[in-house]
């Protein structure tokens, strides 16, 4: 079983990112989550051979997968993953959304997903990541105000883009 650490350093040399994903944020305050079926999870994917800037990586991640652009990303951290063969790192970024687009396929997958806005207090819980996605998304939150000078009170509970 995998074990997971939430860092907000910067990522050692050497340990490989294999993943960039974002809380993406509307001006009200509420965060963005990609829908696949029953499962929530944070827009984002794989490097492409020869993308090394974690921003280049979000912003083409975010607009195949949920057809959105972004303002200039926020580093939040890293979860390392120790799956007890190679550890690696997923990188965690928080951006506002700047324009949002009709939903389209994803080149990768074909399928079109459902994009649902929801209060920052329950991405923890959809995410349904455990601690280190508690962590995350409290990190997130608090670059959201402190960073973005998006509103922390009075935001809606949910619902779709």
């Amino acid at each position: 079983m995998p074990k997971f650490s939430w860092h907000t350093c910067p990522v050692p040399e050497g340990l490989p990112v294999r993943q960039v994903y974002g809380f993406l944020f509307v001006p009200d305050g509420r965060v963005l989550l990609r829908v696949d079926g029953s499962k929530h999870t944070l827009p984002g994917g794989r490097p492409e051979p020869g993308e090394v800037e974690y921003r280049d990586i979000l912003r083409r991640e975010s607009m195949e997968e949920v057809t959105v652009d972004i303002d200039e990303p926020h580093y939040l951290g890293y979860q390392c993953v120790d799956d007890g063969i190679a550890p690696y790192a997923q990188v965690r970024m928080a951006a506002v959304i700047s324009l949002v687009h009709p939903p389209a396929p994803d080149p990768d997958s074909g399928r079109t997903y459902r994009r649902l806005l929801v209060h920052p207090g329950k991405v923890g819980d959809l995410l349904a990541w455990g601690e280190t996605g508690y962590l995350q998304a409290t990190a997130a939150a608090e670059a959201a105000v402190a960073v973005f000078h998006l509103p922390s009170d009075g935001l809606p509970e949910t619902g779709d883009l």
